[in-house]
């Protein structure tokens, strides 16, 4: 007997309420970009600035222990990450720590350094301190910068990417889906104000991939039923299209969240930001393949027989209001 979470055969109808689906999307992201505006994002150390150290000690390394050793100097955002190498010794157990800027300082003072030595001394006696290296407001600046660009020329790409394969309308649906996606994760993350790092950036361009690929999967049963359905009305072909794909999507995505929500529970603090990050982009991504990415296709009309156009393709939301 196979699992099913959603039954065969679902008729379901998606766009019998267009308009609030839309509606609700363009609030959330008037509410992201706001809050965005408003409050900002909660930077990390790529993209504030701050200092790195490595330390050493035969003794295996515990976050816990060096987190609460540091905790009691108040130095705002401190990672502490353990460093996995196969050509380290059995008693070589290498960490690193960052240390954000504090406010009105391009980096680190060597005093503050001094007192997270002093502390870490206090429960790692034995513990050598490697190297120190300090990332300047310069070098976060242009972080900021590359990763922005890297964001837009994902996107950009998606739209030659869908172009190509599909038609233009096709690709409008898809990177608006897109840009819809991201607003939304960046706006979730200025409004709880969830540390921003570069690994964020890793899951934005993540969830990119992820929500182009559901999105794919719908558009191609689109194309494929436009030939096979040619005298049916587009909305009732991408109602059909979505239907098909439905259980494929629901059960994606659900195996995707039982495996980041486990990761979110059990993997610790250093990657609880990213895996979030995927969680929230996982829902919406789903979300916008369905409902916005093929509600703008349904608006924007295709091409019959892919060589006529659709005469009702403007037609197509007046005759669901009717």
């Amino acid at each position: 007997m196979r699992l099913r979470l959603v039954k065969q055969n679902t008729n379901f109808d998606f766009f019998s309420r267009w308009k609030l689906w839309l509606g609700i999307s363009a609030l959330m992201m008037v509410v992201a970009f706001a809050s965005f505006m408003i409050q900002g994002l909660n930077f990390g150390i790529d993209f504030r600035g701050g200092t790195t150290i490595r330390t050493e000690s035969p003794l295996v390394v515990d976050i816990g222990e060096y987190r609460e050793a540091i905790d009691t100097l108040g130095l705002g955002d401190v990672s502490i990450t353990e460093v996995f190498d196969p050509t380290f010794e059995d008693d070589q157990n290498v960490a690193m720590i960052r240390i954000q800027a504090q406010d009105g300082q391009e980096a680190v003072t060597t005093q503050v350094i001094a007192d997270v030595q002093a502390a870490l001394r206090t429960v790692r006696p034995d513990i050598q301190f490697i190297s120190v290296e300090s990332v300047g407001p310069k070098v976060s600046g242009e972080l900021i910068q590359t990763a922005v660009i890297a964001v837009v020329l994902a996107i950009g790409a998606v739209l030659v990417y869908i172009w190509l394969r599909f038609e233009w309308q096709f690709a409008v649906g898809a990177v608006l889906a897109l840009v819809h996606d991201v607003i939304l994760t960046i706006g979730v993350f200025s409004e709880l104000q969830i540390r921003f790092d570069l690994a964020i950036i890793a899951a934005l361009l993540t969830i990119v991939g992820y929500s182009l690929n559901d999105t794919v999967v719908v558009f191609d049963r689109v194309r494929e039923n436009l030939r096979k359905y040619k005298k049916k009305p587009l909305a009732e072909v991408l109602n059909i299209s979505i239907n098909e794909t439905l259980s494929r999507t629901f059960m994606t995505s659900v195996t995707t969240l039982l495996a980041l929500i486990a990761l979110f529970v059990l993997g610790g603090d250093v990657i609880r930001g990213f895996v979030f990050a995927m969680i929230w982009g996982v829902i919406v991504g789903t979300y916008s393949s369905v409902f916005v990415a093929s509600a703008v296709l349904l608006y924007l009309g295709v091409k019959r027989d892919w060589s006529k156009p659709d005469a009702n393709a403007g037609n197509q939301f007046a005759n669901i209001d009717a």
